[in-house]
């Protein structure tokens, strides 16, 4: 009634090569340069994740513009006291913060010359975010490449085989080395496509808040406006009264 020795012992050997490779051995199963390729690879997605983290942190509201600078600058200015709110806003590092203090240096030269700093701050601290999230999509652009790079060179590798045992390698051996070198293009996408993702989402975040940060900022300086615009008004000399008259 048992299994004969021999059928028994040869069901035990053959019960290993049933079983697929492990994930360690799929990944690293390119050669030298398959994972050279992939060591690169993997510090790419450890940098994008480490980068959208740190931009989900700081790409914020509440970062960008903190609500106490905003109440203070409010207070300030409707008070009309321009040092304690330039102080504010050093006190409180940040975008908007950067934006107020630069159209503040520039009370002097009248509401024009504030206007233009407002806007040339805000456009600047508009380009720092966005030289910011570009690192995601360069991440986003390389991945693939380098994935096509390796699949290329685990081609290449496939086929020299081929040619250097004239023919001889079967298909099987043939379908396993382009497996290998397939692996690095799957790595390479599965890196690129959340990269690009997030890229996506946090550009549309930055062109939201520093639309806000300019309405906000404007609205800040209302009092300032008006204060500049009415000295203007009032430092007008009178009009010269038509010649000819008495």
């Amino acid at each position: 009634m048992n299994a004969p020795a021999p059928l028994l012992a040869q069901a035990v050997s053959a019960a290993p090569a049933t079983g697929g490779d492990t994930f360690f051995e799929i990944v690293f199963s390119g050669g030298p340069m398959g994972i050279l390729i992939m060591c690169l690879l993997i510090a790419l997605s450890i940098v994008a994740l480490a980068l959208v983290i740190e931009h989900a942190l700081t790409i914020r509201q509440s970062v960008l513009m903190p609500s106490e600078l905003i109440d203070l600058l409010t207070a300030h200015l409707n008070q009309g006291k321009l040092v304690p709110a330039v102080q504010a806003c050093e006190a409180h590092p940040s975008s908007l913060g950067h934006i107020l203090r630069e159209s503040l240096a520039e009370v002097e030269g009248g509401w024009t010359a504030v206007e233009k700093a407002l806007e040339d701050a805000t456009a600047e601290q508009a380009a720092r975010l966005f030289r910011k999230i570009e690192y995601l999509a360069v991440i986003g652009n390389i991945g693939p490449m380098l994935g096509l790079l390796g699949t290329v060179v685990g081609m290449i590798l496939a086929f020299r085989e081929v040619a250097n045992t004239q023919g001889a390698a079967n298909a099987a051996q043939l379908a396993s080395g382009i497996y290998s070198a397939l692996v690095t293009t799957v790595a390479g996408l599965l890196i690129a496509i959340p990269a690009l993702g997030a890229f996506a989402i946090f550009r549309n975040r930055v062109d939201e808040l520093v639309a806000e940060m300019a309405y906000t900022a404007q609205h800040i300086l209302l009092p300032v406006k008006r204060a500049l615009t009415g000295r203007r008004t009032a430092a007008a000399p009178p009009p010269a009264p038509p010649k000819g008259t008495a």
